[in-house]
């Protein structure tokens, strides 16, 4: 097991690297003079003289694979530069912004989880039923709807029409609450229908059936029939953690909160380059650390995976 999860490192090593050179190569590619970008953010008169010292103090005058290498170096020390806009330390504009977004993540993938597995469940087990058509048809619109649309519509009904809510992001719980709704209910439709696939796929197999014969108790087959689909459910939920993270730029942007995603657009709009490559090394990380943390868990939830010590 050490072993396969040690190969598995390696990889995910090799991946970060590929990422870390592409960000750093748009960016590079990227249209416009970096230095002039800097002088102009911060509202210094941009002459050739200054030009040319700003180029040299950025290192910009090397190069390329100079300059990628000076910065991914930098990189590994925790040092992304620091922003055009304001100056301050890329990294810690991102881990000052990370603590808003990971609460509106896991808030929005619990409330996914705590929707969508009793529902899938009981879809599973009322195959064909009224209750599995209605299951159905509400996860079908909840997995269709844009996270764009889902906000619009939140915010038209729940703060300008009823009034519970506030429009955007402030200091209150109930900020979180439409933001939470959003990037919640187009995931919780996409569990539904991938969940209920997986127990139906479990429910036929001939080990439920044979343990009902012996007279087993239900809930104790319902017990084997979860775990046994925990590994293909675990994969959805895992992978869903990037998509949470990179709906959560839109509706961030929309709600005003002060997340990892506003911070991206923000730096987007105004092209500062250190913050968006800071952000997409930083994003690309917690995704490969969490595909990492989903291949130890798959060995162990499966003692098969871990005798054989195989990839999962």
């Amino acid at each position: 097991m050490g072993r396969a999860i040690a190969g598995r490192l390696i990889h995910l090593i090799w991946i970060m690297i590929a990422v870390s050179f592409l960000t750093f190569l748009l960016m590079y590619i990227a249209p416009g003079d970096a230095a002039a970008k800097k002088l102009n953010a911060q509202g210094i008169a941009v002459s050739e003289e200054i030009l040319e010292q700003t180029r040299a103090s950025m290192g910009l005058d090397r190069p390329f694979f100079v300059q990628y290498g000076d910065w991914a170096l930098r990189a590994l020390r925790g040092d992304l530069g620091s922003s055009y806009k304001d100056g301050f330390p890329v990294a810690e504009k991102l881990l000052k912004a990370l603590g808003r977004t990971a609460v509106l993540t896991l808030s929005s993938l619990a409330l996914a989880l705590l929707i969508a597995i009793p529902f899938a469940l009981l879809s599973a087990l009322k195959r064909d039923s009224a209750v599995d058509n209605i299951t159905r048809l509400f996860s079908f619109i909840g997995n269709s709807l844009p996270n764009f649309l889902i906000s619009v519509l939140l915010m038209y009904f729940l703060s300008v029409r009823l009034r519970l809510l506030p429009l955007t992001a402030g200091e209150s719980a109930k900020s979180l609450v439409m933001p939470c709704l959003a990037l919640s209910i187009p995931i919780c439709g996409r569990f539904i229908r991938q969940f209920r696939a997986e127990l139906l796929e479990e429910l036929g197999k001939p080990y439920v059936s044979g343990a009902i014969l012996r007279g087993v108790k239900r809930r104790f087959v319902l017990k084997s029939v979860l775990h046994n689909a925990a590994i293909p459910m675990l994969t959805v939920v895992g992978l869903s953690v990037g998509t949470l993270m990179g709906g959560s730029v839109v509706i961030e942007t929309i709600f005003r909160w002060p997340g990892l995603g506003k911070l991206a657009m923000d730096a987007i709009t105004n092209r500062d380059y250190p913050v968006i490559q800071g952000f997409v090394l930083f994003t690309s990380t917690v995704y490969v650390v969490i595909n990492l943390l989903i291949d130890i868990c798959y060995r162990w939830i499966d003692p098969r995976l871990r005798k054989a010590g195989g990839d999962a």
